[in-house]
């Protein structure tokens, strides 16, 4: 038989571990809420950012309130679900809104060909820094505004250009 006590103590070590669930539950909420609403971390790499992001692997910090309320401006560094791979993420300038008149070299390392569309109506021209070696607008065409994730403001990694990314004019 069990006594009294023993199941007071039982009941003390289920309220604490219930206690603990609950905790790391709460957690893991406001961790999912804060990367999908507040702010959340991305690596960039690749060239088509240079000299704005280096080659090499850098941290960055995104926040994606703009997302929410659409103000996003010109020259803002942006994340963008690819609309050629969804499965990736890519990070480019805004440099066209809807409604803009768009006049962009076709193939910047073979020729000086241009052309000029207008961005339409619910859509984004994004380009990456370095013309030469960027898959961006130029090859994909405007981008709508539903594969915006998020707006670039500081940089984490690496160390020696730790701080803010502002807008170019």
């Amino acid at each position: 038989m069990v006594g009294l006590g023993s199941m007071g103590k039982f009941g003390s070590i289920v309220k604490e571990g219930l206690d603990q669930v609950i905790f790391v539950a709460k957690l893991f909420c406001g961790l999912h809420v804060t990367n999908t609403y507040l702010c959340s971390i991305a690596l960039s790499y690749g060239p088509s950012m240079l000299p704005t992001i280096s080659l090499d692997n850098s941290l960055l910090l995104v926040e994606k309130m703009t997302t929410h309320f659409g103000k996003f401006g010109h020259g803002d560094i942006v994340l963008v679900r690819s609309p050629e791979n969804p499965r990736k993420v890519i990070t480019k300038r805004l440099t066209g809104m809807e409604g803009d008149s768009i006049s962009y070299l076709v193939d910047p390392k073979n020729s000086d060909r241009s052309e000029t569309i207008v961005v339409p109506r619910g859509h984004v021209w994004v380009q990456g820094d370095n013309i030469y070696a960027s898959n961006d607008s130029r090859h994909f065409g405007p981008v709508p505004y539903g594969l915006l994730e998020g707006r670039v403001f500081w940089r984490i990694w690496p160390p020696k250009s730790f701080g803010t990314l502002g807008k170019t004019d």
